[in-house]
């Protein structure tokens, strides 16, 4: 007992020691590096792994299987119902609508959902009003969705594609700062979502168009590329094939139509006709009015007639104005002149019903074209004061009235050539993407 106390005594004395003194230290440490250690071997012996309990994970499996099963049946009972579903809401006025589906639960499912806002989709460039109208009441349904069982990150992957088709729809509509505010929305929604990269794929597919129709034609092709990397890598070639149909209108916007045709022709290798037939069809247009504008017309004309069917498809006024027009460019490529004009003239009553300003503009300088041809200067001078009136009405800045003027002013000296008229047509092709653009007036 005395020397323990003594050594207790002395053990701070010790430890304050052995902290100052590097000898001792040195001694200490080789004790313990001389201290036997125990094999490897002998520690499994000491402490023996314990034995894996045996778990059966068959029934949490199987659970799971008829869960996923049930909730498979139940989307596709939902999927099939939601025609309908959608048909029986838009019978009533909108106001009613977004009532009916807060108060019956037959409408608040997934896969009404799902079909509202693909129809949106459709809807944005037949009708941007009416694209917007069912994307606002795709937003009231996404509200009223039970997230415990669909999964609240899941309807925020759908509320941004629902904001992604409204700045679509905003664009075509010209409202390009809507546009904007709209993909900024979408992108929120995206990064509180599940993070599907297809989901984030589209939206860069879907801003490109607007940074295009900003003039940003290097960013447009950056997000477009972005895109098309990811649809590859997951093995999404329809949607590859639509991004390279987006890609190839930068082509256009910059005024090199030759150098859109191959992007369009491999476009058509990877788009599921099955899948979504008006996106094949506009590959075709596009690619067969790209060959037009190149001076390419036998061979526009035969694809244009591998297309008819496919135009056939699709009566809506927007589609059968633009089939008229590209006829109308073909005719008259191959000296058709009586077939070029009746085309021409059917395109450019539609798009005045559309109200589709400068396509009207267009498609009367393509029928200008055709008349300084044939040497009909009384028919020339009407069309040129008609589409002077059209833009005089409109809120057009001056270059644009400029131009036209010069087109008139010509037409009534009897001196608007080919050249003057392809002049002004190729301004204003420039002018519609490029708002800031001088009118230079053709040299007679």
């Amino acid at each position: 007992m005395e020397f323990a106390s003594t050594l207790l005594e002395g053990h701070g004395s010790l430890v304050d020691h052995l902290a100052e003194c590097q000898r001792c230290q040195e001694r200490v440490l080789a004790l313990v590096d001389r201290s036997p250690k125990p094999s490897p071997s002998r520690v499994a012996e000491i402490l023996p792994w314990p034995d894996a309990p045996e778990v059966d994970y068959g029934p949490a499996i199987d659970a799971a299987e008829r869960c996923l099963r049930a909730h498979a049946r139940a989307l596709d009972v939902e999927r099939t119902a939601a025609p309908g579903h959608l048909a029986e809401l838009l019978e009533h006025p909108p106001e009613r609508r977004e009532m009916l589906m807060r108060h019956h639960s037959r409408f608040q499912t997934w896969g009404l959902l799902e079909h509202l806002v693909e129809r949106v989709r459709e809807q944005t460039f037949q009708s941007p009003p009416a694209a917007m109208s069912l994307a606002r009441l795709a937003l009231e349904l996404a509200g009223c969705l039970d997230a415990d069982y669909y999964g609240a990150e899941r309807i925020d992957d759908l509320r941004g594609r629902i904001w992604g088709f409204t700045g679509n729809a905003r664009r075509v509509a010209s409202d390009l700062a809507g546009a904007e505010q709209a993909f900024a929305t979408a992108a929120g929604f995206l990064r509180t979502g599940t993070g599907d990269p297809l989901e984030r794929a589209l939206l860069l597919d879907l801003r490109a168009s607007l940074l295009r129709d900003q003039r940003r034609l290097d960013a447009a092709k950056h997000l477009l590329l972005r895109a098309l990397r990811i649809y590859r890598d997951v093995g999404e070639t329809h949607r590859a094939g639509r991004v390279l149909i987006n890609l190839s209108t930068l082509h256009e916007h910059a005024g090199t139509p030759e150098l859109a045709i191959p992007v369009l022709q491999e476009a058509l290798t990877l788009i599921d006709a099955c899948r979504e037939p008006r996106l094949l069809l506009s590959a075709q247009h596009n690619l067969i009015t790209n060959l037009a504008e190149a001076g390419r017309f036998m061979e526009a004309h035969g694809l244009f007639i591998q297309a008819r069917p496919l135009y056939a498809r699709f009566s809506d006024a927007w589609t059968q104005n633009r089939r008229h027009w590209v006829a109308g460019k073909i005719a008259h490529g191959l000296g058709q002149a009586r077939e070029a004009e009746a085309h021409l003239r059917a395109a450019r009553e539609g798009f005045t019903g559309e109200q589709a300003t400068f396509d009207t503009a267009l498609v009367s300088f393509d029928l200008a074209a055709l008349y300084v041809a044939q040497g009909r200067t009384a028919e020339l001078k009407e069309i040129a004061g008609e589409v002077l009136a059209i833009f005089v009405s409109g809120q057009v800045h001056r270059e644009a009235l400029a131009a036209l003027s010069y087109l008139r002013q010509a037409a009534a000296a009897e001196q608007a050539s080919l050249e003057v008229v392809a002049s002004v047509a190729a301004y204003f092709k420039r002018l519609r993407y490029d708002p800031g653009l001088p009118f230079l007036p053709f040299k007679i």
